[in-house]
């Protein structure tokens, strides 16, 4: 996979709002957003550490982790039952084999338990949050380093009008330093409403270098979560994560592939509070 993947990706992302915005206008579909049910707060353990499950069904570094059959509703039930503070659901499709309906069911099946579910996708455009926002997701997943400050902030604003929590993706100091300056300008609430995240994959070789975990957190934000994204498969890297300062871990593949998911998550979550 080629240097030019973010931006092959935002590509695609930029024709599919064309595409969206053909069946559906801008008006429409904020109103739409507006019509859905409230979101689902997200709550933080008290232990100090939590996990964000994540549903996807390939991944461009490692293929299929599931196929289309995959029973999206028992899985995320699952992952609420093993105690995730939250569940990403991808919605990209050319890559992640994802779309705006795995979402609809997952955030339907955590509904009952409360858990809110995060729109993990390529975003470029504010109608992609109120999307979110009509799908049921209570949060979007904002990557910095693939648009300009002015485009991040967009997202941020609307995201804060719709009353979604926001995950900022860094992968570099240069993210990390616009991080900061977009969690400044980010109004307080009583729930957590923005999350900084280090997501320590190579964008050329999308190989994984756990390291960059350690590396970069001394950097980021004090006073907002911070999670660790990619790179933590076992109880040990749990650990590992915990020590470098990190409150969450946001964790897909690993639990995509394993053959008893929710014993894992209940395994990474009880190393990371111990």
């Amino acid at each position: 996979m080629s240097g030019d993947f973010l931006k092959r990706m935002a590509e695609g992302s930029r024709a599919r709002v064309r595409a969206a915005l053909r069946e559906c206008s801008a008006a429409r579909m904020l109103e739409k957003a507006r019509e859905s049910a409230a979101p689902q707060p997200l709550v933080l353990n008290t232990a100090g550490f939590d996990i964000i499950a994540e549903l996807k069904l390939r991944s461009p570094a490692a293929g299929a982790l599931r196929g289309p059959e995959e029973d999206i509703g028992r899985r995320v039930e699952g992952y609420a039952t093993a105690g995730a503070a939250a569940v990403s659901v991808l919605t990209e499709p050319s890559e992640f084999q994802g779309e705006l309906a795995h979402l609809e069911l997952a955030a339907r099946a955590l509904q009952p338990a409360g858990i809110p579910a995060l729109r993990k996708d390529f975003l470029v455009d504010a109608y992609q949050v109120a999307e979110a926002r009509a799908a049921g997701a209570a949060g979007v997943l904002i990557i910095l380093r693939m648009l300009a400050r002015e485009e991040l902030q967009a997202l941020m604003a609307a995201a804060e009008r719709l009353g979604l929590f926001v995950l900022l993706e860094a992968f570099d100091e240069t993210d990390i330093e616009l991080a900061h300056e977009l969690v400044a300008g980010f109004r307080e609430s009583p729930n957590p409403t923005v999350l900084v995240g280090v997501n320590c994959r190579d964008l050329v070789t999308l190989q994984v270098v756990p390291e960059r975990l350690e590396q970069l957190a001394p950097r980021l934000p004090r006073g907002v979560p911070r999670v660790a994204e990619s790179g933590v498969t076992s109880a040990a890297d749990a650990i590992r994560v915990r020590a470098a300062g990190y409150d969450m871990a946001l964790i897909g593949s690993a639990l995509m592939r394993a053959p008893d998911p929710e014993e894992l998550l209940r395994q990474m979550l009880h190393a990371g509070r111990h």
